[in-house]
């Protein structure tokens, strides 16, 4: 899985407590710079990749996942769900020694989600990830994480590829992201409590700071804690779940920072058999996240 130039390695898939103490190390004055935590030189990176044994995919937590997302309870798993088996080899990438950027302050900047057909709850499954060298952006750098899972023919069940922004010295001359218009507001407003982003970092894994408590956000420049990128994206697509097909690719660019506790305003139209969406703040219209579905 990778590429010839791609290195991969072998992980179990799990993150925790453990992952984000070596995701924080890096940016730590003096310990950064220790052999086994300092990060490797951008220069060269010809890319990173993990893969973990065959995973079963649990009923138990499909069903929490669902909760915290706004799924309804099915015999398949949400159309983001298996995001999930995967977070724990992006974590393992994020804090190699030979990634060379600190998982903190890394930027989750877009995703985008093919699905191939309807993964079952029951399944044991196939998962790879790889992180691709950096791209140029106007703001920094760009690395690109792609998420392979198979069934155990080989066959691609769902993929997915996660960019994240490390701002620094840009690049003018860079392509521009993805060009996905601001849907208006059906109305739709959701009340997000203060506690959304521990519920939901127990479920992934993902116990990033910035999500967890106001203190922890406010140490990494935030005014109090946000919710995660890939919940955002889930929770719209659970408001269009029981309209979109089971191949379906579901694009997104994550534009401001949703504090919690919030609310945003949900909205999404309907074009040639495809969706756009947004999540908007109810007061200005201000884009948190914009997205758009496109059938197979």
């Amino acid at each position: 899985m990778g590429t010839a130039e791609t290195a991969v390695k072998q992980h179990d898939g799990g993150a925790g407590l453990g992952s984000l103490l070596r995701a924080a190390l890096p940016s730590v004055p003096v310990v950064g710079s220790l052999p086994g935590v300092r990060k490797a030189s951008s220069e060269g990176f010809a890319g990173l990749g993990y893969q973990r044994p065959p995973v079963t995919i649990e009923a138990e937590h499909v069903a929490a996942y669902a909760e915290v997302c706004g799924f309804p309870q099915k015999d398949t798993v949400p159309l983001t769900y298996p995001h999930m088996l995967a977070f724990g080899l992006h974590m393992a990438i994020m804090t190699d020694p030979a990634f060379p950027a600190p998982a903190i302050g890394t930027v989750h900047l877009e995703n985008s989600i093919t699905a191939h057909r309807s993964v079952r709850v029951g399944e044991t499954l196939a998962v790879a990830a790889r992180v691709e060298p950096q791209r140029p952006h106007a703001k920094g750098r760009v690395f690109d994480f792609v998420t392979t899972i198979t069934d155990p023919d080989g066959a691609p069940v769902w993929e997915s590829t996660s960019s994240y922004l490390r701002r620094g010295k840009g690049d003018d001359s860079a392509p521009a992201g993805l060009d996905i218009p601001v849907t208006a507001s059906n109305g739709v407003v959701w009340n997000l409590p203060g506690d959304l982003g521990r519920r939901y970092g127990a479920v992934s894994g993902d116990l990033n700071p910035i999500h967890l408590y106001p203190l922890t956000a406010k140490a990494l420049g935030f005014p109090r804690q946000i919710a995660h990128g890939m919940w955002s994206l889930a929770r719209c697509v659970a408001a269009l779940e029981n309209r979109l097909p089971e191949a379906v690719t579901v694009d997104v660019a994550f534009k401001k920072p949703i504090l919690l506790p919030g609310k945003v305003a949900f909205g999404s139209e309907r074009y040639d058999g495809s969706y756009t969406f947004s999540l908007t703040d109810p007061r200005t219209g201000a884009p948190h996240l914009v997205g758009r579905t496109t059938a197979h």
